[in-house]
């Protein structure tokens, strides 16, 4: 796939020195990470993937904020709380920059509904920053519809974008459609780093994954290693030996 430049974010690095005894620092990915030294980020796309709890995606958090992005998601000019619940592992994490980007923005599904809001509030019914949005309030839209139109309106050439678990929101259709996207931006010298569980999103062609495995350590796998691909594949080939198992005790 033929991409300009080569990435903003080349890599990460975590202050060894700091303390392990609170939240998020107790995570054993983060007293990982601040063993290892630093962390490679591929200059396209770098996904995060784990089992829920691993910290991927206070790891994308972390980044975002590190970044200088709002911690609820959306731009650098983002400054709004609706309840200020991140950690400050952002604040011990060094990024290290081949160049600064032109654009960029943070969509964390968990909080999307409260960026939306904002939008409004910032727009204030003149309906000139909602044209960068698709025209129209992200809350006349299905939330899966809304995020599409985020990053087909939005994200823009140049642009460093940091998403966590955007398939919430996505059917199956829309995990291609936001593929197809991806892959218009990355020859336009974007770089992405995505925290998923999506089996679709992780087959986007040269993009590198990051799998957290138990214990904390960080394992860069290929598209068949990654346990969403490789979990889902098995329970589709023979979904009766994990009902079965599933439910054993109902017999």
């Amino acid at each position: 796939m033929t991409r300009q430049g080569q990435g903003f974010v080349r890599h990460i690095e975590l202050d060894s020195r700091v303390g392990t005894d609170r939240y998020p620092f107790s995570l054993p990915v983060v007293t990982h990470l601040a063993g290892m030294g630093r962390l490679d980020l591929d200059p396209g796309v770098t996904f995060l993937v784990g089992d829920n709890g691993s910290g991927k995606s206070t790891l994308v958090e972390a980044l975002a904020t590190a970044a200088g992005f709002n911690a609820e998601g959306g731009s650098r000019s983002f400054r709004f709380a609706s309840r200020s619940s991140e950690s400050d592992l952002g604040d011990h994490l060094t990024l290290c920059w081949n160049r600064r980007p032109r654009t960029g923005f943070f969509l964390r599904a968990e909080s999307f509904y409260n960026v939306a809001t904002e939008i409004e509030r910032l727009d204030e019914g003149s309906g000139e920053l909602l044209r960068a949005y698709g025209g129209r309030s992200l809350h006349e839209r299905s939330h899966g519809q809304s995020f599409l139109d985020l990053v087909y309106h939005r994200f823009g050439p140049n642009g460093l974008y940091m998403l966590d678990e955007p398939e919430a929101a996505l059917s199956v259709q829309g995990c291609l459609a936001m593929m197809v996207r991806f892959r218009e931006l990355l020859r336009q010298g974007c770089q992405f780093v995505v925290a998923t569980h999506s089996p679709i999103l992780l087959a986007m062609p040269g993009a590198r994954i990051l799998q957290i495995e138990t214990g904390g350590t960080i394992e860069q796998v290929e598209y068949e290693q990654a346990e969403p691909v490789a979990l889902t594949r098995a329970f589709v080939n023979h979904p009766e030996r994990f009902l079965d198992r599933m439910f054993a005790d109902d017999a």
